[in-house]
């Protein structure tokens, strides 16, 4: 099957990926580790820059800017998931079925992600906000900053948003955006 995806070189996209089965495994320390270690590793030979990110159970979000030229993101999410897959633990593959074993599937990712590219600025800071208030949607913290895997820290500390940015009325706006 082939999918249709924007491909703008140097263009800026949000993302969601999802476990297989939406397995609860992501925010296990070993596995925040390795995750870390799979963008580290892809990054180093495939350059791209996380402008957002949030890590969850079952699934994160982030928005990639590209650098100029390329748009092969689908290169990079292929080896991202491949290099996590490789290094976990036996523990977390599930038998995968004759269909699977076919097509040389794994088990960890779902098969695809979703993908959309950034309008505008606008379009761009509603995703930001989205990414950074996923956790206190999913009911996983009391508030942005109380989440450890997600750059609402990094955005606090350069002033990217208030320091009260969590109770603004905007902040709460509702959006499906790939889950």
């Amino acid at each position: 099957m082939q999918y249709r995806r924007a491909k703008t070189p140097g263009g800026t996209y949000f993302f969601t990926v999802v476990t297989f089965r939406r397995r609860k495994f992501l925010c296990e320390p070993d596995n925040v580790e390795l995750l870390r270690a799979a963008f580290r590793t892809v990054k180093s030979a495939h350059p791209f820059t996380i402008d957002a990110f949030v890590l969850l159970p079952e699934h994160l979000h982030c928005i990639w800017t590209m650098p100029p030229g390329d748009h092969d993101y689908p290169m990079r999410w292929n080896a991202i998931k491949n290099y996590f897959t490789r290094h976990c633990p036996d523990a977390l593959k599930l038998q995968p079925s004759p269909s699977q074993r076919r097509k040389r599937a794994q088990t960890i990712w779902q098969p695809r992600y979703w993908e959309h590219q950034i309008r505008d600025d606008r379009d761009f800071e509603k995703h930001c906000d989205y990414i950074h208030w996923n956790p206190v949607k999913h009911g996983l913290a009391s508030d942005p900053g109380a989440w450890p895997y997600s750059s609402f820290h990094r955005y606090l500390r350069l002033g990217l948003y208030p320091p009260n940015w969590a109770a603004l009325p905007e902040t709460k706006e509702g959006g499906a955006y790939g889950e």
